[in-house]
């Protein structure tokens, strides 16, 4: 407490170093990744759970159509390619964050942006489809577990162009400082945690049930 109030008493200039250092204090990047790392742990938990739910029923029919008779690849194919290409944009807009180029880093981020936000439009238009087609969630346990992996990851994706957005304002207004940085390596590493997550979904949702 003497320090502080020593520090404190030195004139503005030493006023400013404290708020710094306190600012600073609230906020070590180290904690912030990794709190980070931990949340996205307790979602792979999350994850994982939906994937073995999906294990168990995903060939629970009740009658009604299965999976090769419901799901459109091609459809699927070309949504997981956009999703692969974002995370590479994605990639090239912390590249351009390091060099500290706003204008080339937002730039990339909305192109990111853009493919995430048609990767979520064709995933909409899929499950208007299957609800259309009487294949809606209630209609079996295989498309009940179907719709809650698949939604719940995309609605994962679509907190993640939230995310996106208000970081656009935010470096739009402040530029890349440390704080923003920091915001955008997180964002990064949840982004390309969705696209391993996706590839997965991929693999034994669609591949598996559609494939003979």
């Amino acid at each position: 407490m003497s320090d502080m109030t020593m520090t404190v008493s030195g004139g503005s200039g030493a006023e400013e170093a404290l708020r710094f250092h306190v600012a600073e204090g609230h906020h070590p990047e180290n904690a912030t990744l990794l709190g980070f790392w931990l949340y996205l742990m307790s979602d792979c938990l999350i994850f994982a759970c939906l994937f073995a739910t999906y294990g168990v029923l995903g060939h629970d029919y009740a009658g009604g159509p299965s999976a090769a008779q419901v799901l459109e690849l091609p459809t699927v194919a070309i949504n997981t390619m956009l999703l692969l290409f974002s995370s590479i944009t994605y990639g090239f807009a912390v590249l351009e964050m390091q060099q500290n180029r706003r204008g080339p880093m937002m730039a990339w981020l909305i192109v990111t942006g853009l493919l995430g936000a048609g990767f979520i439009t064709l995933e909409l238009i899929e499950f208007t489809h299957l609800v259309s087609i009487g294949a809606g969630p209630q209609r079996s346990a295989f498309l009940s577990s179907f719709f809650t992996l698949v939604g719940t990851h995309g609605l994962h994706v679509t907190c993640g162009l939230i995310w996106m957005v208000v970081l656009l304002v935010q470096v739009g207004r402040k530029g890349l400082t440390a704080a923003n940085k920091r915001r955008l390596m997180c964002l990064s590493m949840f982004w390309h945690f969705l696209d391993v997550v996706w590839v997965g979904v991929f693999s034994f949702v669609y591949l598996m049930g559609v494939l003979p």
